[in-house]
């Protein structure tokens, strides 16, 4: 993945998420992906999801409980020797407005490997 792709990308995820299109974000991970955020805890009693089918399950839970979901893209940082991706956005979760941060480890077909979700300061 060049820096042009992996901006391209976030920019995609961006949307697939405004859209609420859980398949869309899902399709890139791996079976066995690895996912942490503090607010899984919320939903799955654990903060860190493993594997594709219970990060869906974790998705689709949390999504029927927020009413206003909007991401609004800032910009990226992309590792090519790691493969790793960040992404930095503003969240609007039910009203709530916070910066973000979503680390992203692609294995060799460009696939999802892992990802955490950051949030940081109100907005």
């Amino acid at each position: 993945m060049t820096r042009g792709e992996a901006a391209e990308f976030a920019r995609r995820w961006v949307d697939a998420w405004n859209r609420r299109d859980l398949n869309a974000v899902l399709s890139h991970y791996v079976a066995d992906a690895k996912f942490v955020s503090p607010k899984a805890e919320i939903f799955t009693g654990n903060s860190v999801v493993e594997g594709k089918e219970a990060l869906s399950r974790y998705w689709h839970a949390a999504s029927s409980k927020i009413r206003t979901l909007e991401f609004k893209f800032d910009r990226v940082i992309w590792d090519s020797a790691t493969a790793e991706l960040a992404i930095f956005y503003e969240a609007n979760l039910n009203g709530s407005r916070t910066r973000a941060c979503e680390l992203m480890k692609f294995d060799e077909q460009g696939r999802q490997l892992s990802g955490e979700a950051l949030y940081g300061a109100a907005v």
